[in-house]
């Protein structure tokens, strides 16, 4: 998919833990990008404002250029990267439910790592609430 060095990126991160994340943050204007749970090889991005998540599925052209996927009859605006499709929506009144402003990036205390050994017991994990059960 490319670019996904970013630390903006959180992967194969389900919709509730997006959620739990931008919420944390508390911010209106925090984001962040996950893989879409629904289309294989699209991404989403999420943003936080006044405490509901709005998501916005970003696809990928032929080309290798990035569009944030839009209603009928809107403008499609494609970018190169998807640093450049983060800037542009930093400015105001861009089409988002508000502009981003406050990433949350992976490699917090709170993500595990990709390598994650699986010999972990998780139920006897004390500073976590829950679980993310991710398919295999």
């Amino acid at each position: 998919m490319g670019d996904l060095t970013l630390p903006v990126y959180h992967g194969p991160i389900n919709k509730q833990r997006c959620e739990d994340l931008l919420s944390r943050k508390g911010k209106d204007g925090s984001y962040l990008i996950r893989d879409s749970e629904t289309i294989h090889g699209a991404m989403c991005l999420c943003v936080y404002k006044q405490k509901v998540v709005y998501t916005y599925r970003i696809l990928q052209s032929h080309t290798g250029q990035y569009t944030l996927q839009t209603s009928a009859g809107a403008e499609e605006k494609f970018f190169k990267t998807l640093q450049d499709l983060i800037q542009h929506y930093k400015k105001r009144n861009k089409g988002l439910a508000t502009r981003l402003r406050y990433s949350v990036n992976r490699k917090t205390l709170e993500t595990l790592p990709d390598d994650t050994d699986t010999a972990h017991d998780y139920e006897n994990v004390e500073s976590s609430d829950y679980v993310v059960v991710l398919p295999d």
